[in-house]
């Protein structure tokens, strides 16, 4: 069955492609799982606002519309399983690091009209021009694997989310569904424990690095107590105290903290100690960093973590830390500005692949909208991790444009479009002896198309 539906309107994909979606849909169930490569086909090919309806269009399945719209429900419902699946096909695709980084935030998308199940009013942290400070929509908790390409440097790979629900929208959810509350830190904390369990067959070292705004206890001491590492950014009130004394012979137990109190202000501002280092930072560039570091004890933590401050121009300065106290200063800052991967996720699923556009109300339907736009951003590098830039990067139709510029990710959507054409017309030219002029007008069409 999924091989009929891949040979449908678009011709058959990439073999490496189908091969992946084949490995996916095996986590959905057995009577619905055959319309995924179908969906997604829709999601690659689709134009303008990115509705439902736009997607079925786009791969000419408006006929069974309502067999898709209770598949997209489906997906959410089974959105654990399959990705699972993805992380073990990136795993096993993808070179490995010495460590996995993994990202974790949150992300507003919009929604409008009434009765959309999970929806609410949150705080928006890109009010833009108009200044709106709130935005009516839906929360996604994110978990992303960083990684970076040894050419374009560093790249997220969005897995999975968790929807965040206010404890006053849950009860309609609570009452149809069963759905229970749940803080943006019990949902984070869901998040990293999956991706532990599915990580521990290789090993490896595990980083988390996340926004400040989640560096509280209730979600760093359980993720510690799984034995990784967090690098995060320091509150500059941060309750700091010095490293314990050393226990003298036979003294009875031993303190868990200093007894005096560390001033980050007081620290910063102190002329001497101030080191510099270069460092691997935003955009792959080799950045000169002044700093000092230090190790203290934290509450919060329940131990020791070390502190690095970076002082930046204008007087500014900021603070990070890491729980694991051998960690180099280079290690932590390289990992913190890793961190801005998944806010370029956000951006790139909103802005390519129209993630928040499907107007769907129910609410088994709307997380499963949302990881099929995760998941599609995935596949897609995932595909262009291997090729030469120039498979991947034509800006023949942008000369005032950078040509050596690193290819972002709609670059990257529009080379798979592109080589799915191309197979359809291979196979055409190879079935039927097609003139010249006639090709030439069907690669015109085909890049208005894409």
């Amino acid at each position: 069955m999924a091989g009929q539906a891949f040979a449908g309107a678009f011709g058959r994909p990439p073999e490496d492609w189908a091969e992946w979606v084949t490995w996916l849909q095996i986590g959905l169930h057995g009577r619905s799982r055959w319309r995924l490569p179908l969906v997604l086909t829709g999601l690659l090919m689709a134009r303008g606002r990115r509705t439902v309806s736009s997607w079925l269009r786009a791969a000419q399945l408006q006929a069974d519309y309502i067999d898709y719209y209770y598949f997209n429900g489906s997906v959410g419902r089974k959105s654990k399983e399959v990705a699972t699946r993805l992380f073990q096909l990136l795993l096993s695709h993808l070179p490995l690091p010495e460590r996995i980084v993994l990202a974790l935030d949150d992300t507003p998308t919009a929604r409008y009209g009434p009765k959309v199940e999970g929806a609410g009013l949150h705080h928006n942290p890109t009010s833009g021009p108009d200044d709106h400070k709130f935005v009516y929509g839906h929360v996604w908790v994110t978990l992303a694997w960083v990684v970076r390409h040894p050419l374009w440097h560093t790249i997220g790979l969005p897995l999975l989310a968790r929807l965040y629900v206010k404890a006053k929208d849950v009860p309609p959810l609570a009452q149809r569904y069963g759905w229970v509350f749940q803080t943006k830190l019990q949902l984070a904390i869901d998040l990293i424990q999956w991706a532990a369990n599915t990580l521990k067959p290789l090993g490896k070292p595990l980083w988390l690095v996340m926004d400040g705004a989640y560096a509280y206890r209730p979600l760093l001491k359980p993720i510690l107590a799984m034995g990784i590492t967090v690098v995060s950014r320091l509150r500059r009130d941060a309750g700091l105290r010095t490293l314990p004394p050393r226990k003298r012979r036979g003294q009875r137990g031993k303190r868990k903290y200093g007894k005096e109190k560390i001033s980050l202000a007081k620290r910063a501002a102190h002329p001497a100690g101030w080191q510099a280092i270069e460092a691997v930072l935003y955009g792959g560039q080799l950045a000169t960093k002044t700093y000092k570091t230090f190790l203290a004890t934290w509450p919060v933590v329940g131990g020791v973590i070390r502190v690095v401050l970076v002082r930046e121009s204008g007087g500014r300065w900021d603070a990070f830390f890491c729980t694991d106290p051998t960690a180099t200063v280079r290690q932590i800052l390289e990992c913190y500005a890793d961190r801005s991967a998944i806010e370029q996720i956000f951006h790139d699923i909103k802005e390519i692949w129209g993630a928040g556009q499907q107007q769907v109300r129910n609410l088994w339907r709307n997380i499963g909208c949302f990881h099929l736009n995760l998941w599609m951003h995935t596949l897609v590098e995932m595909w262009a991790w291997h090729r030469l830039a120039e498979e991947i990067r034509d800006r023949s139709g942008s000369p005032w444009d950078d040509a050596t510029r690193r290819p972002s990710h709609g670059d990257r959507r529009k080379a798979l479009r592109d080589k799915w054409f191309d197979n359809v017309f291979s196979a055409a030219l190879v079935k039927h002896k097609i003139p010249k002029e006639i090709q030439n007008l069907l690669n015109s069409l085909a890049r208005l198309a894409a």
